[in-house]
């Protein structure tokens, strides 16, 4: 019986790389008679360093996939001792997702926390009890137009994903739409990205542009950008689930 969809695992490597890293990974996989549908490697050539992503589903005749904490420890075993192995099954996972539906402008959230006027610390602690009452994987701001404190980021470590609308590192920061058209550029984008303590700033997932011209204001920019934004935000959320 063919495997059903729900009945897939993804296997996910990153260690230094070294001479047959594939053959070892694939001949565990082999070994449990696991079924490769989807493979990418990649070699950092300046860090030396491999990544290494599998899709699979168990062998026709196979019952099921072995599970995850065996097939993680089977591939630890044969890698690199500082190799990293992750094994998640392809299937719906919890996330929260945070938008503010009044119109704030960034800039003015900035000045009234550089003042002290904004009670950032109950309204971080709230959402803080609301979000682990979920228990997510991930935390998806989408278009969340608060900043968030160092605190609060370091209690969601590479599990807060941002939109920004731009295509950083250009105008990272305020009013990114009226930075582009003072500067007359003919390309805008967004940018989906990790939140890390450093504002628009962490690693970048996904990226997509279009193009604008001397006819657009900013706010038609911004109108334009709005497709471009959900579009890289769905992306990037499931790039990282995957």
């Amino acid at each position: 019986m063919a495997a059903s969809a729900a009945a897939r695992e993804i296997v996910l490597v990153d260690c230094p790389d070294d001479v047959g890293l594939i053959h070892r990974i694939t001949g565990v996989l082999g070994a449990h008679r696991l079924n490769i549908e989807s493979n990418h490697e990649f070699v950092d050539t300046d860090a030396r360093h491999f990544f290494f992503r599998a899709e699979v589903t168990p062998a026709a005749g196979e019952p099921a996939l072995p599970t995850s904490g065996v097939l993680a420890t089977e591939l630890a075993r044969v890698l690199p001792q500082t190799a990293r192995v992750r094994v998640t099954r392809a299937e719906r996972r919890p996330i929260v997702v945070c938008a503010t539906r009044e119109p704030h402008c960034l800039g003015e959230l900035l000045l009234l926390d550089a003042v002290g006027d904004l009670p950032r610390e109950a309204h971080e602690a709230e959402l803080a009890r609301v979000i682990d009452g979920y228990s997510p994987e991930y935390v998806v701001l989408a278009r969340y137009m608060r900043v968030l404190s160092e605190g609060f980021v370091a209690r969601y470590p590479d599990r807060i994903v941002n939109i920004h609308h731009s295509f950083l590192p250009a105008f990272a920061g305020a009013s990114p739409y009226r930075q582009a058209f003072a500067r007359g550029v003919k390309v805008i984008g967004a940018t989906a990205h990790i939140v890390t303590a450093e504002l628009d700033d962490g690693p970048i997932i996904a990226q997509d542009v279009i193009h604008v011209d001397h006819t657009f204001t900013p706010e038609r920019m911004a109108q334009a950008g709005r497709d471009v934004e959900k579009l890289v935000l769905a992306k990037a959320v499931l790039l990282v689930l995957e």
